[in-house]
Protein backbone atom coordinates (compact mmCIF):
# COMPACT_ATOMS: atom_id res chain seq x y z
CA UNK A 1 0.00 0.00 0.00
CA UNK A 2 1.37 3.20 -1.29
CA UNK A 3 2.04 5.85 1.64
CA UNK A 4 -0.63 8.99 1.15
CA UNK A 5 0.54 12.44 1.60
CA UNK A 6 -1.10 16.36 1.88
CA UNK A 7 0.23 18.30 -0.22
CA UNK A 8 -0.58 22.36 0.25
CA UNK A 9 -0.77 25.11 -2.69
CA UNK A 10 2.29 27.61 -1.61
CA UNK A 11 0.76 30.62 -3.65
CA UNK A 12 -1.80 31.48 -0.92
CA UNK A 13 -4.15 34.14 -1.32
CA UNK A 14 -2.97 37.87 -2.82
CA UNK A 15 -4.52 40.42 -0.90
CA UNK A 16 -7.22 42.54 -2.20
CA UNK A 17 -6.36 45.74 -4.23
CA UNK A 18 -8.11 48.94 -4.94
CA UNK A 19 -6.92 50.15 -8.15
CA UNK A 20 -6.17 54.44 -8.19
CA UNK A 21 -5.89 56.22 -11.65
CA UNK A 22 -2.37 57.65 -12.49
CA UNK A 23 -1.20 60.81 -11.44
CA UNK A 24 -1.87 63.40 -14.38
CA UNK A 25 1.44 64.69 -15.94
CA UNK A 26 2.91 68.13 -16.04
CA UNK A 27 3.44 69.98 -19.02
CA UNK A 28 7.11 70.59 -17.66
CA UNK A 29 9.15 70.12 -14.78
CA UNK A 30 10.77 73.47 -15.48
CA UNK A 31 10.89 75.34 -12.27
CA UNK A 32 9.06 72.48 -10.53
CA UNK A 33 9.65 70.79 -7.45
CA UNK A 34 10.18 66.89 -7.45
CA UNK A 35 10.31 64.61 -4.09
CA UNK A 36 12.70 61.61 -4.95
CA UNK A 37 11.25 58.88 -2.35
CA UNK A 38 13.32 56.57 -1.09
CA UNK A 39 11.07 53.24 -0.70
CA UNK A 40 13.93 51.90 1.25
CA UNK A 41 14.27 48.72 -0.95
CA UNK A 42 17.45 47.48 -2.03
CA UNK A 43 19.66 50.50 -2.28
CA UNK A 44 16.66 52.74 -4.28
CA UNK A 45 18.67 56.20 -2.07
CA UNK A 46 22.08 55.21 -4.18
CA UNK A 47 19.87 55.22 -7.68
CA UNK A 48 17.50 58.39 -6.25
CA UNK A 49 20.89 60.36 -5.35
CA UNK A 50 22.20 60.10 -8.89
CA UNK A 51 19.30 61.36 -10.19
CA UNK A 52 19.51 63.93 -8.00
CA UNK A 53 23.10 64.60 -9.19
CA UNK A 54 21.81 64.51 -13.08
CA UNK A 55 19.26 66.62 -12.21
CA UNK A 56 21.45 69.36 -10.66
CA UNK A 57 23.32 68.71 -14.16
CA UNK A 58 20.86 68.58 -16.75
CA UNK A 59 17.76 70.52 -15.80
CA UNK A 60 19.36 73.11 -13.03
CA UNK A 61 15.87 74.53 -13.21
CA UNK A 62 14.33 71.70 -11.36
CA UNK A 63 14.33 71.87 -7.67
CA UNK A 64 14.93 68.18 -6.16
CA UNK A 65 14.61 66.89 -2.40
CA UNK A 66 15.74 63.68 -1.53
CA UNK A 67 13.46 61.97 1.28
CA UNK A 68 13.19 58.19 2.81
CA UNK A 69 9.73 56.80 3.59
CA UNK A 70 9.37 56.41 7.67
CA UNK A 71 9.34 52.40 7.43
CA UNK A 72 10.27 49.84 4.93
CA UNK A 73 8.05 50.10 1.38
CA UNK A 74 5.55 47.40 2.80
CA UNK A 75 4.10 49.89 5.32
CA UNK A 76 2.01 53.13 3.78
CA UNK A 77 3.67 56.52 5.61
CA UNK A 78 0.48 59.11 5.21
CA UNK A 79 2.99 61.86 6.62
CA UNK A 80 5.32 61.82 3.57
CA UNK A 81 2.32 61.51 0.77
CA UNK A 82 0.80 64.07 2.63
CA UNK A 83 3.59 66.94 2.38
CA UNK A 84 4.73 65.78 -1.24
CA UNK A 85 0.99 66.95 -1.96
CA UNK A 86 1.63 70.29 -0.27
CA UNK A 87 4.96 71.09 -1.15
CA UNK A 88 5.51 69.36 -4.32
CA UNK A 89 4.94 69.35 -7.90
CA UNK A 90 5.82 65.69 -8.46
CA UNK A 91 7.55 63.01 -7.46
CA UNK A 92 9.61 59.91 -8.48
CA UNK A 93 9.51 56.74 -5.86
CA UNK A 94 12.97 54.59 -6.19
CA UNK A 95 12.16 50.49 -5.77
CA UNK A 96 15.55 49.68 -6.37
CA UNK A 97 17.23 47.20 -8.59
Amino acid sequence: MAERITVLNPMGYPPRVARRPMAPRIESLDGKRVFLVDARFDDSDLFLKQMQEWFAENMPSVRTEFVQMSSVYLRDDPATWKRIREEGDAAIIGVGH
